[in-house]
């Protein structure tokens, strides 16, 4: 890579600049912001476009929101180096907090966030949820976030895809249900196209009927889909008082460029289960593989028979009967948990409970059909709910 030794100095003395800056390179992602406050000349070369596209796709990472990222930094991980990033915090909006269910997903050398459900300190009641259309972009050249344009429907926990070959995000269904709130919010039926380039949405066919609670994926390999699935629509009540979801058992499909949507039976019968778990598409040479984690199983979609298949099972269980979280990393799938002992001893001199946070995640490879783990200290130095936070990976 080329590098101009004008606008910084020298990187390293008795090296020329390109041949430091392809040294430089090799140190994973995770550390660039410790090699930044070395001097000016690496902290310009490790914020330039060219040194980040110079990268090559190498550092696998995972992102993880452990709550809402307007008050509380969501952090990088890399799996190779056992290393932790912390990214800032959104921009703050003084009238809206608690914001959940909102989708974040790599394009490009961003990361998109998108919608989600929160409280508006501006709507009445106050302690309804409502929905959000905010867009925002984090960018990794100058390590900050920046606000896009707004979805032309505001909706959180929606089915969510990204077609990279054509630099666009498609939305789907969703609403304002909130984490605190199980059985309340609306549901809409509005999809929609995001143009990162343009830097806009465009409306797109609805779905068939309301759905929420979806979850979206591009699928095939010559006629490439966007496909939507599970969800909830309808509710009962149970003695005409506790409000009870219908879910769907069927999935609809349309062309990632737009058109009519067509449906996909049932894919799994009666009896079987009521709801779908957290479904993640894995990247191979064959196409897209999809696959879902129920409970402590891993299911492959067959789009042939329109079916979920056994896979393979999750060597260890969640401890304390909690919950898993699920995200591809480099084609691999993570099935991650979070704990936090806390330590109750107190001396005169302070009185803060420590904690230590473990991660704990389990890798599986679906083309070896293999289990590997590793155990890392998180930076999260408070418990977390792993089912509730927002995984997502990027490659940089």
């Amino acid at each position: 890579m080329n590098y101009d030794s004008e606008s910084g100095g020298q990187l390293i003395p008795g090296l020329p600049n390109d041949v430091a800056a392809a040294i430089l390179s090799k140190v994973p992602y995770s550390h660039h912001g410790r090699l930044k406050v070395t001097c000016k000349s690496w902290k310009l070369l490790l914020s330039s476009k060219a040194f980040l596209n110079s990268l090559n796709f190498r550092n696998h990472l995972l992102c993880i929101f452990p709550q809402d990222p307007f008050i509380a930094s969501p952090f990088l991980f890399d799996p190779n180096a056992l290393a932790w990033c912390s990214l800032p915090p959104m921009p703050c909006n003084p009238h809206v907090y608690g914001l959940c269910n909102f989708a974040a997903v790599p394009l490009g050398p961003h990361l998109y966030l998108l919608g989600g459900s929160l409280f508006d300190t501006r709507s009445f009641p106050i302690d309804r949820p409502s929905p959000s259309s905010s867009t925002f972009r984090f960018n990794f050249h100058d390590f900050s976030w920046e606000p896009r344009a707004p979805m032309l429907s505001p909706r959180g926990s929606f089915a969510c895809a990204v077609v990279p070959s054509e630099g666009h995000i498609l939305v789907a269904g969703g609403g304002s249900r909130h984490t605190m709130f199980a059985a309340a919010g609306t549901r809409i039926r509005s999809v929609e196209r995001y143009d990162v380039v343009r830097d806009r949405w465009v409306a797109l066919d609805p779905l068939p009927e309301f759905r929420a609670g979806c979850v979206g994926f591009v699928g095939g390999n010559e006629r490439r889909e966007f496909w939507v699935m599970g969800g909830y629509g309808a509710s009962r009540t149970i003695s005409g008082v506790f409000p009870v979801d219908e879910y769907y058992r069927d999935a609809v499909v349309m062309g990632v460029e737009g058109g009519a949507w067509r449906e996909i039976g049932d894919v799994w019968g009666e009896g079987e289960r009521v709801r779908a778990g957290k479904i993640v598409v894995a990247d191979q040479r064959d196409g897209p593989a999809v696959f879902m984690l129920d409970g402590n199983d891993i299911l492959r979609y067959d789009m042939s028979s329109n079916h979920w298949l056994y896979e393979s099972r999750v060597p260890r269980k969640a401890p304390y009967n909690s919950s898993f979280g699920f995200v591809v990393v480099d084609g691999e799938l993570y099935v991650v948990t979070h704990s936090c002992v806390v330590d109750f001893t107190e001396t005169r001199r302070s009185r803060h409970h420590k904690r230590a946070g473990t991660l704990y995640i389990q890798i599986y490879n679906p083309k070896k059909k293999t289990w590997r783990s590793l155990i890392t200290k998180s930076p999260f130095n408070y418990p977390i709910d792993i089912n509730s936070a927002v995984l997502s990976s990027i490659c940089l």
